[in-house]
C-alpha cells in the first residue's frame, strides 16, 4: 500500500534515515491520505531523540521538548518530529507524569487513542500497521488501541474524540469502546472547557452534527453540557412540532451549514424551552419567552465553554432573535436590520429555515415563503441602499456640532432622534433634509 508524501516529509525521513535513525509519517494524516482526504498537518515520529534531531536540522523550534517534540521548519512550514516514547502513568486524566523515550516503534504506537490514528508509514518501509487499523478503516469502525478502559482513563477527552472522529469520517464506534465510554463518562470533569470546546467545534461542523445525540446517549453532554440533556428529555406537544426539544434540535442542526456559529446557534437556539414550558388545558406545550431567555442562557454556557465574545455575541444575537416574525414592511425589516446588524442579518434567515425544516409538516409551506419574503425585502432595502445604520446617516457628530450643538449627551440623543425619524423613512437621508429636522429639534430642546 502506497502513500504520497509531501516532498518536504520525504526529505525529513531521509535526513534521519542518512543520520542512523528511523522515521515514519505517524496519525491522522496517513489515516486521512489512506481514505482519499488531504492531512491538514503531517506529523513525523522518529527513533531519534530530540537533541539528535536539532543537531540535524538547521531551522528547529522547541514546541514540546519535554515529550520528546522538536518542530522542523522548512520554507516556513513547521512539521513536529517527536521521538518514539512511552508513557508513565497518567495522574489527571491528561498527562503522563513522564514520558521515556524508546528505539521501538510498535512501542511508540501502543500508546496512541485509536486504531485508525495508529498507523505509520515511509516510503522505505511501507505501512506499518500493527493494531489492524486498516480493518477499521475498511469497516468503518472507531477503536482504541488495545484496552479501552486504559486509553480513556489516560485521557478522558479521548472519549469525546471517539465520537467527534465518528461525526467526521461517518464511522460506527466499536461495542466495547462504546461501553468504556459509558463507564467513565465523569471523568470528562477533569478536561479543561478549551479543549472540550475544541472538539465540540469539529463534530458540530462535521457532516454528521446529529451525532450530539451520541454524546447525550454516552452520558458526556451530562458533564459539559447538562442543558443539552434536559433537552433531549423534554416533549413539544404542539402543532407545529413532531419532536422533542432535544430532537428537534438535532434535526436543525442537519438543516443549516456547517458553519460554527450557525452551528452552534441551532443548538442552542432552544435551549431554554425546558424552563419556559406551560401547558394549556388542552394539553398543548407553550415556550413564552424562550428566545429572550435562551440568549441568556447560550452567553453563560459559550463563557462556561471559553468561546471567544465574537461567536458568543453573534450566537446569543442569533438566538434571540430566531423566532421574530415582524409583519414584512419595509419599515419592520429596516429596523429588524438595525437591530441585528448588516454583518449578522444573512444568519437569520438560514437559522429560520433550518429551525422551520425541524418542525413538523404544519404550515411549513406558508413558514418558508414568510422567510423568502423576508428575505426577499431586505435585499431590495440594500440594493436601494437605504440606511440602516447610525454610520449611514448624512450627518454625523461633527456636523451637529458645526450648527453649535455642544458634545455629550444632547448631542447623542439628536443624532438618536434622526436616526428613528430615518429608519421610518429613508428618503430623509440627505444632508439637507437632516440639518433642518436637527434645527427643529435643537429648537425643540431650548
Amino acid at each position: 500500500m502506497r502513500i504520497d508524501l509531501p516532498q518536504n516529509v520525504n526529505f525529513i525521513i531521509d535526513r534521519l534515515y542518512e543520520h542512523g535513525f528511523e522515521a515514519y509519517a505517524v496519525g491522522g494524516c496517513v489515516r486521512d491520505s489512506l481514505l482519499g482526504r488531504t492531512p491538514q498537518d503531517w506529523d513525523i515520529t522518529t527513533s531519534a531523540k530530540p537533541a539528535q534531531v536539532k543537531a540535524i536540522f538547521d531551522h528547529t523550534i522547541d514546541t514540546g521538548i519535554q515529550h520528546g517534540t522538536v518542530t522542523v521548519m522548512l520554507e516556513h512550514v513547521g512539521y513536529e518530529v517527536t521521538t518514539y516514547r512511552i508513557d508513565g502513568e497518567y495522574e489527571d486524566a491528561r498527562h503522563p507524569k513522564e514520558v521515556t523515550f524508546t528505539s521501538n516503534l510498535k512501542l511508540d504506537l501502543e500508546r496512541r487513542d485509536f486504531t485508525i490514528n495508529a498507523m505509520a508509514y515511509n516510503h522505505r518501509a511501507g505501512l506499518v500497521d500493527e493494531f489492524d487499523g486498516i480493518a477499521d478503516l475498511k469497516a468503518h469502525v472507531i477503536r482504541c488501541v488495545g484496552c479501552a478502559h486504559d486509553r480513556f482513563s489516560e485521557d478522558a477527552l479521548r472519549m469525546f474524540r471517539a465520537v467527534r472522529f465518528a461525526a467526521q469520517l461517518g464511522f460506527d464506534i466499536e461495542a466495547q469502546t462504546k461501553a468504556a465510554i459509558k463507564e467513565l463518562a465523569p471523568a470528562m470533569s477533569k478536561v479543561s472547557a478549551e479543549r472540550i470546546q475544541v472538539e465540540l467545534v469539529k463534530l458540530l461542523t462535521s457532516d454528521h452534527p446529529q451525532m450530539m445525540r451520541d454524546l447525550y446517549e454516552l452520558g458526556l453532554t451530562a458533564v459539559f453540557m447538562p442543558e443539552f440533556d434536559v433537552m433531549m428529555q423534554t416533549p413539544q406537544h404542539n402543532k407545529h412540532h413532531m419532536y422533542s426539544v432535544g430532537e428537534h434540535t438535532l434535526h436543525t442542526l442537519e438543516h443549516v451549514r456547517a458553519d460554527k456559529i450557525l452551528r452552534l446557534t441551532m443548538l442552542l437556539h432552544d435551549v431554554a424551552k425546558p424552563v419556559c414550558i406551560t401547558t394549556d388545558e388542552e394539553g398543548q406545550n407553550h415556550f413564552k419567552k424562550h428566545p429572550v431567555v435562551g440568549a441568556d442562557m447560550t452567553r453563560k454556557i459559550l463563557r462556561r465553554l471559553k468561546f471567544d465574545n465574537r461567536t458568543t455575541d453573534c450566537c446569543c444575537k442569533l438566538v434571540k432573535e430566531h423566532d421574530d416574525r415582524p409583519a414584512i414592511t419595509e419599515r419592520n425589516v429596516r429596523r429588524a436590520m438595525s437591530r441585528i446588524g448588516t454583518e449578522l442579518f444573512p444568519l437569520l434567515f438560514e437559522v429560520k429555515r433550518a429551525d422551520t425544516l425541524g418542525q413538523s409538516m404544519y404550515k411549513r409551506a406558508e413558514k418558508l415563503e414568510y422567510i423568502a419574503e423576508y428575505e426577499r425585502v431586505y435585499r431590495k432595502i440594500l440594493a436601494d441602499h437605504q440606511c440602516v445604520s447610525k454610520k449611514e446617516m448624512k450627518i454625523n457628530g461633527s456636523d451637529l456640532i458645526k450648527m453649535g450643538v455642544e458634545p455629550g449627551p444632547k448631542l447623542g440623543d439628536i443624532l438618536d432622534r434622526l436616526y428613528e425619524q430615518v429608519l421610518d423613512d429613508p428618503s430623509l437621508n440627505e444632508a439637507q433634509k437632516l440639518k433642518e429636522l436637527a434645527n427643529k429639534i435643537i429648537t425643540s430642546l431650548i
